[in-house]
């Protein structure tokens, strides 16, 4: 009991400090909603990004009036530490399931994700994957699992036609890869339908290296990327290693044809662009990223920027998400937990800055969702890929 007193105090106080509306004799009773992410251990900075996102939404919803359908009520936010592991998370589902939330919105990495999801599904505890990727997370018939972003079998496949759109039109100057992978569910996974995806368009896979996560010295790999030579170089792993990895390759002077990453963990960073410029140039992603087009997610930026922090995909991702349960809230008209599930079910949420088709969930998946392109230019990240959405052309290949 002592742990569970800690926990919801922890939490109201965070709210209060948000100014969040509480529960009060003369106010409208709120809804709880778990916000989990692993702010403490290797993801932190991830987590903190996701954690800041979903309590800009709530902040923005409450405002905005709250829960009309259920006369104004607005959301109190009950914050969770997965401390980067899937057990932190499993346990802190526990703690919101006995504080009695309506909805769970996190957990960022897939292998939390996938913990937490299970857990959850043990109470019918309606839970949003805000970013997390893996397919299995959404593979295992939970009914109370639903993911707004595209998970990375559909990244894969995009990026991999799309580069090989953008080394036919340069003469197909690209023929070998090398894929440097964390070793968690996120890495392995993308590493594994990549190694499958490519030499279907003519590309040889050179070699596939996985390491730990974290890793903090990425020159044994690196010699061996300049022993291996390939023409694209693929990493698959968090920011702090992307990063490292992608240092350690200018220090070496490694410049392949391409980086080329597919849910690149820096990619698509501003933070990276900004504190090292040199290495990020150049790069190509594809990843979540928002609706360049639309006035609200520039507004959106420009809030967060204020706030001395970067819009990264994790901030806007969670951001959406939150939003996505808000819209669940208002057509189920109850916070009960059946009442939600059944309003993500036949969710059409359109009301959203990703650059995304209809919404509709089929197994938990919206079949809407997408990546788009995008690649670093004149230090600043430019969506290159689909036209309708694109800023920049392409710069392919790097070198010749």
């Amino acid at each position: 009991m002592t742990s569970r007193r800690h926990f919801i105090t922890q939490t109201a106080a965070a709210a209060s400090a948000m100014a969040f509306p509480l529960v009060s004799g003369a106010q409208q009773k709120s809804v709880k909603v778990g916000v989990l992410h692993p702010v403490t251990g290797a993801l932190a900075y991830s987590g903190q990004q996701c954690r800041l996102g979903a309590l800009m939404a709530i902040e923005d919803i409450n405002k905005a009036g709250g829960i009309k359908s259920l006369g104004g009520a607005p959301l109190e936010a009950l914050l969770g530490d997965a401390q980067s592991q899937p057990q932190a998370g499993t346990a802190e589902i526990e703690k919101m399931n006995e504080a009695g939330v309506s909805a769970v919105v996190g957990a960022f990495a897939s292998a939390i994700c996938l913990a937490t999801t299970q857990a959850a599904a043990k109470y019918n505890l309606p839970h949003i994957v805000d970013v997390g990727v893996a397919d299995q997370i959404v593979e295992r018939g939970l009914k109370n699992t639903f993911r707004f972003g595209p998970g990375y079998r559909t990244c894969a496949q995009i990026s991999v036609a799309n580069l090989h759109v953008l080394n036919s039109a340069a003469g197909k100057p690209a023929k070998t890869v090398m894929i440097i992978h964390e070793d968690s569910l996120f890495g392995t996974g993308t590493a594994q339908l990549l190694s499958r995806e490519l030499p279907g368009y003519g590309y040889e896979v050179k070699e596939v290296v996985k390491h730990a996560n974290p890793t903090r010295d990425f020159n044994n790999i690196v010699l061996r990327m300049k022993a291996v030579n390939p023409d694209i170089v693929i990493p698959a792993n968090y920011y702090n290693e992307y990063a490292l990895l992608v240092r350690t390759m200018q220090q070496q002077k490694v410049v392949p044809k391409a980086i080329f990453s597919v849910l690149g963990g820096a990619a698509s960073s501003y933070k990276f662009v900004k504190e090292f410029p040199d290495a990020a140039n150049g790069i190509i992603d594809c990843n979540h990223w928002f609706n360049p087009k639309d006035k609200r997610a520039q507004d959106l930026k420009k809030r967060v920027e204020a706030k001395g922090q970067f819009f990264s995909y994790e901030v806007f991702m969670t951001y959406t998400s939150m939003w996505l349960l808000a819209d669940a809230l208002e057509r189920a008209k109850s916070s009960d937990r059946a009442a939600i599930i059944d309003a993500l079910e036949k969710s059409t949420f359109s009301d959203h800055i990703m650059p995304y088709g209809p919404t509709k969930f089929v197994n938990g998946q919206n079949t809407g969702a997408q990546p788009l392109m995008t690649q670093v230019l004149k230090n600043d990240i430019k969506v290159i890929i689909p036209r309708e959405y694109r800023e920049a052309d392409p710069l392919f290949p790097l070198k010749a």
